[in-house]
Protein backbone atom coordinates (compact mmCIF):
# COMPACT_ATOMS: atom_id res chain seq x y z
CA UNK A 1 0.00 0.00 0.00
CA UNK A 2 1.28 3.34 -0.87
CA UNK A 3 1.77 5.78 1.88
CA UNK A 4 0.07 9.78 1.52
CA UNK A 5 3.08 11.58 0.34
CA UNK A 6 1.15 14.80 -0.16
CA UNK A 7 -0.65 17.20 3.33
CA UNK A 8 -2.27 20.01 2.47
CA UNK A 9 -1.02 23.33 3.92
CA UNK A 10 2.26 22.86 1.82
CA UNK A 11 1.75 24.62 -1.42
CA UNK A 12 5.34 24.36 -2.45
CA UNK A 13 5.15 20.06 -2.70
CA UNK A 14 5.47 18.57 -5.92
CA UNK A 15 6.18 15.01 -7.06
CA UNK A 16 7.70 14.06 -10.54
CA UNK A 17 6.97 10.90 -12.05
CA UNK A 18 8.39 9.19 -15.52
CA UNK A 19 6.08 7.82 -17.55
CA UNK A 20 8.28 4.97 -18.81
CA UNK A 21 8.50 3.53 -15.38
CA UNK A 22 5.53 0.73 -14.90
CA UNK A 23 4.25 2.29 -11.38
CA UNK A 24 4.04 5.98 -12.35
CA UNK A 25 -0.32 6.24 -13.00
CA UNK A 26 -0.40 4.04 -10.04
CA UNK A 27 1.65 6.26 -7.49
CA UNK A 28 0.08 9.08 -9.32
CA UNK A 29 -3.84 7.74 -8.70
CA UNK A 30 -2.66 7.29 -5.12
CA UNK A 31 -1.28 11.06 -4.55
CA UNK A 32 -4.78 12.19 -6.32
CA UNK A 33 -6.63 9.99 -4.44
CA UNK A 34 -5.59 11.33 -1.12
CA UNK A 35 -6.17 14.90 -2.01
CA UNK A 36 -9.59 14.10 -3.59
CA UNK A 37 -10.60 12.16 -0.07
CA UNK A 38 -10.16 15.28 1.65
CA UNK A 39 -11.73 17.44 -1.15
CA UNK A 40 -15.01 15.37 -0.87
CA UNK A 41 -15.27 15.40 2.97
CA UNK A 42 -15.32 19.09 2.63
CA UNK A 43 -18.24 19.29 -0.07
CA UNK A 44 -16.20 20.73 -2.77
CA UNK A 45 -17.17 19.89 -6.34
CA UNK A 46 -14.30 18.12 -7.97
CA UNK A 47 -13.65 19.74 -11.62
CA UNK A 48 -11.06 18.56 -14.13
CA UNK A 49 -9.93 21.41 -16.00
CA UNK A 50 -7.96 20.59 -18.69
CA UNK A 51 -5.81 23.25 -20.62
CA UNK A 52 -4.79 23.53 -24.36
CA UNK A 53 -5.35 23.32 -28.04
CA UNK A 54 -5.27 20.35 -30.58
CA UNK A 55 -3.70 22.69 -33.30
CA UNK A 56 -0.27 22.64 -31.54
CA UNK A 57 0.90 18.46 -31.08
CA UNK A 58 2.66 19.70 -27.91
CA UNK A 59 -0.44 21.71 -26.15
CA UNK A 60 -2.71 19.43 -27.12
CA UNK A 61 -2.15 17.67 -24.11
CA UNK A 62 -4.99 18.85 -21.98
CA UNK A 63 -7.62 18.37 -24.60
CA UNK A 64 -6.57 15.05 -25.36
CA UNK A 65 -6.54 14.12 -21.51
CA UNK A 66 -10.19 15.65 -21.22
CA UNK A 67 -11.32 13.29 -24.36
CA UNK A 68 -9.97 10.37 -22.45
CA UNK A 69 -11.09 11.20 -19.41
CA UNK A 70 -14.62 11.93 -20.33
CA UNK A 71 -14.66 8.40 -22.80
CA UNK A 72 -14.26 6.45 -18.83
CA UNK A 73 -17.06 8.30 -17.96
CA UNK A 74 -16.12 8.60 -14.59
CA UNK A 75 -15.42 12.00 -13.38
CA UNK A 76 -18.87 14.10 -14.04
CA UNK A 77 -17.43 17.61 -14.53
CA UNK A 78 -14.76 17.85 -17.17
CA UNK A 79 -14.02 21.21 -18.75
CA UNK A 80 -11.43 21.17 -21.98
CA UNK A 81 -11.69 18.10 -24.45
CA UNK A 82 -10.69 17.84 -27.89
CA UNK A 83 -14.25 18.60 -29.17
CA UNK A 84 -14.59 21.66 -26.63
CA UNK A 85 -11.02 22.90 -25.85
CA UNK A 86 -10.40 25.65 -23.13
CA UNK A 87 -7.28 27.67 -24.21
CA UNK A 88 -5.87 30.97 -24.07
CA UNK A 89 -8.81 32.41 -25.55
CA UNK A 90 -11.70 31.05 -23.93
CA UNK A 91 -9.83 30.44 -20.52
CA UNK A 92 -11.16 32.79 -18.31
CA UNK A 93 -14.84 32.79 -19.69
CA UNK A 94 -14.70 29.58 -18.25
CA UNK A 95 -13.47 29.74 -15.26
CA UNK A 96 -16.34 32.04 -14.55
CA UNK A 97 -18.75 29.43 -15.78
CA UNK A 98 -17.23 26.99 -13.12
CA UNK A 99 -17.57 29.70 -10.61
CA UNK A 100 -21.00 30.83 -11.67
CA UNK A 101 -22.05 26.71 -11.91
CA UNK A 102 -20.79 25.82 -8.70
CA UNK A 103 -20.58 26.87 -5.30
CA UNK A 104 -17.62 25.20 -4.27
CA UNK A 105 -15.30 24.14 -6.88
CA UNK A 106 -12.03 22.12 -6.42
CA UNK A 107 -10.38 21.94 -9.26
CA UNK A 108 -7.78 19.87 -11.13
CA UNK A 109 -5.85 21.99 -13.57
CA UNK A 110 -4.01 19.26 -16.44
CA UNK A 111 -1.71 21.48 -18.76
CA UNK A 112 1.18 20.31 -20.90
CA UNK A 113 4.65 22.24 -19.96
CA UNK A 114 8.30 22.58 -21.16
CA UNK A 115 11.16 22.13 -19.06
CA UNK A 116 14.92 20.91 -18.83
CA UNK A 117 15.94 17.57 -21.07
CA UNK A 118 16.08 15.40 -18.96
CA UNK A 119 12.57 15.82 -17.22
CA UNK A 120 10.98 15.26 -20.53
CA UNK A 121 8.12 12.62 -20.44
CA UNK A 122 7.68 13.49 -16.84
CA UNK A 123 4.08 14.18 -15.10
CA UNK A 124 4.40 16.81 -12.21
CA UNK A 125 1.85 16.73 -9.50
CA UNK A 126 1.87 19.74 -7.03
CA UNK A 127 -0.67 21.58 -4.77
CA UNK A 128 -1.50 25.34 -5.97
CA UNK A 129 -2.22 26.64 -9.09
CA UNK A 130 -0.17 26.21 -12.85
CA UNK A 131 0.41 29.03 -14.97
CA UNK A 132 -1.06 28.32 -18.30
CA UNK A 133 0.54 29.73 -21.24
CA UNK A 134 3.61 30.58 -19.10
CA UNK A 135 6.19 28.93 -21.64
CA UNK A 136 5.09 30.99 -24.61
CA UNK A 137 4.60 34.48 -22.63
CA UNK A 138 0.94 34.67 -22.22
CA UNK A 139 -0.33 36.30 -19.53
CA UNK A 140 -2.92 33.97 -18.31
CA UNK A 141 -5.07 33.73 -14.64
CA UNK A 142 -3.38 30.67 -12.28
CA UNK A 143 -5.51 27.95 -12.40
CA UNK A 144 -6.44 25.02 -9.79
CA UNK A 145 -6.20 24.42 -6.77
CA UNK A 146 -3.92 21.02 -7.43
CA UNK A 147 -2.03 20.93 -10.63
CA UNK A 148 -0.90 18.13 -12.75
CA UNK A 149 1.40 18.66 -15.98
CA UNK A 150 3.45 17.12 -18.68
CA UNK A 151 6.81 17.67 -19.16
CA UNK A 152 6.21 17.35 -23.27
CA UNK A 153 9.37 19.23 -25.01
CA UNK A 154 12.47 21.15 -24.16
CA UNK A 155 11.78 24.71 -22.87
CA UNK A 156 14.16 28.02 -23.20
CA UNK A 157 14.49 28.66 -27.21
CA UNK A 158 11.36 29.13 -29.82
CA UNK A 159 8.56 27.76 -27.49
CA UNK A 160 6.11 28.21 -30.06
CA UNK A 161 8.41 26.26 -32.52
CA UNK A 162 8.75 23.33 -30.01
CA UNK A 163 5.47 22.77 -29.64
CA UNK A 164 4.43 22.62 -32.53
CA UNK A 165 7.26 19.94 -33.69
CA UNK A 166 6.72 18.05 -29.98
CA UNK A 167 6.14 14.49 -30.76
CA UNK A 168 2.85 13.07 -30.65
CA UNK A 169 3.14 9.67 -29.46
CA UNK A 170 4.94 10.91 -26.51
CA UNK A 171 1.94 13.68 -25.47
CA UNK A 172 -0.79 10.69 -26.29
CA UNK A 173 0.81 8.06 -23.89
CA UNK A 174 1.44 11.16 -20.94
CA UNK A 175 -2.16 11.85 -21.54
CA UNK A 176 -3.07 8.45 -21.27
CA UNK A 177 -1.07 8.09 -18.33
CA UNK A 178 -2.78 11.44 -16.39
CA UNK A 179 -6.17 9.88 -17.30
CA UNK A 180 -6.25 6.50 -16.00
CA UNK A 181 -4.67 8.23 -13.19
CA UNK A 182 -7.12 10.40 -11.97
CA UNK A 183 -9.64 7.62 -13.40
CA UNK A 184 -8.04 5.02 -10.85
CA UNK A 185 -8.23 7.68 -8.21
CA UNK A 186 -12.12 8.44 -8.33
CA UNK A 187 -12.43 4.31 -8.14
CA UNK A 188 -10.67 4.25 -5.36
CA UNK A 189 -12.02 7.40 -3.18
CA UNK A 190 -15.68 6.13 -4.21
CA UNK A 191 -14.82 2.57 -3.10
CA UNK A 192 -13.49 4.41 0.06
CA UNK A 193 -16.91 6.58 0.77
CA UNK A 194 -18.88 2.95 -0.18
CA UNK A 195 -17.02 0.87 2.79
CA UNK A 196 -17.36 3.95 5.02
Amino acid sequence: MLKQLFTFGQPSAELKFNIQKPETSQKIAANISNLVSDVQQSQKEIIVLCIGTDRSTGDALGPLTGSKLQSLQLYPFIYGTLEQPVHATNLEQTLLNIHETFANPFIIAVDACLGKLESVGCISLGLGPLKPGAAVNKKLPPVGDVYITGIVNVGGFMEHLVLQSTRLNLVIKMSEVIAYSLAQSLRDTAGQRIIQ
